[in-house]
């Protein structure tokens, strides 16, 4: 049996976007959240600016891809009544972004969202920007990590790097 522990309440909400399919998740959690706890939602998305480019340029085809991704979220939050609030950044590290934004709005929780994606060789792969935020974030870290691929063995044994012993 386990302890009951008080359950946490949040006064702002960030969710952080990507355009991944697992958006929907973030979306969904953040909305929930901040519904029944009466929490700010905020809905983050950060735009990756490499180096060859100025953090003010507007890089071609970007923002509409990113508006489209917060209109995604604007739609879902008032189909559950709730009140969101979206931002767009620019950004050489969406990781370092994504905490300080939520640092600076003063977020009690920040959710994200992992996409299932394998690399080559079939491994699972996090990428760098969850493993940086679960480091650095001050505030409390949800991870909504899409759904296995049906495709995809699991359990013991699976994946082409796991030793089978009989």
């Amino acid at each position: 049996m386990f302890a009951s522990r008080p359950q946490q309440s949040f006064a702002r909400v960030v969710i952080a976007l990507n355009g991944s399919p697992a958006d929907v998740l973030v979306i969904r959690t953040g909305c929930e959240i901040a519904k029944q706890q009466k929490a700010d939602l905020v809905a983050v998305h950060v735009m990756e600016v490499d180096w060859r480019h100025d953090l003010t340029e507007v890089v071609p085809g970007s923002t509409e891809k990113a508006s489209a991704i917060l209109d995604l979220a604007e739609a879902a939050a008032e189909r559950s009544h709730v009140t969101l609030k979206s931002q767009l950044l620019q950004a050489r590290d969406v990781g370092a972004a994504l905490v300080d934004e939520a640092t600076a709005l003063d977020a009690d929780l920040l959710v994200l969202g992992l996409p299932y994606r394998t690399r080559f060789g079939g491994e699972f792969a996090v990428g760098h920007v969850v493993p940086y935020i679960l480091q650095n974030a001050p505030m409390t870290v949800f991870v909504a990590r899409e759904p296995i691929p049906a495709a995809v063995p699991t359990g013991a044994g699976a994946g082409p790097h796991r030793p089978h012993h009989t």
